[in-house]
């Protein structure tokens, strides 16, 4: 079992175990630099800070409009139930794209344990 070749951003010396015929770990591997790209791109994309910030304004808005006495409450009070249910639709999705994440690591160091056990 060796060592992965790579250098980390601090000039030292990658310390994690590669399978059998790998000189680099994931984030170490020259062939799937495209690949920690793309996922990268896909985070940095991630709608769910927009929107957030958005419904924080909303919400403030809302709520200084029903304290100022420019909102009616019985309206505000259901706006906000329409904006508890986007918030947690945005929480889910989050989740899933965090669960599709975790799946395809699980699925790469399964690949790597794969190689161990035949090699």
């Amino acid at each position: 079992m060796g060592r992965c070749a790579g250098i980390k951003r601090d000039g030292g010396r990658c310390a994690v175990v590669v399978g059998p015929g790998q000189s680099h770990c994931y984030a170490h591997d020259p062939e799937r630099s495209q690949e920690r790209r793309r996922n990268a791109s896909r985070g940095g994309r991630s709608k769910g800070q927009g929107e957030l910030g958005d419904l924080k304004k909303q919400i403030k808005d809302l709520a200084a409009a029903v304290l100022d006495g420019t909102a009616d409450r019985g309206r505000a009070a259901v706006a906000n139930q329409l904006y508890n249910t986007l918030i947690r639709a945005i929480e889910q999705e989050r989740k899933m794209r965090e669960l599709g994440e975790l799946a395809e690591r699980l699925e790469a160091l399964e690949e790597v344990l794969k190689g161990r056990k035949t090699g």
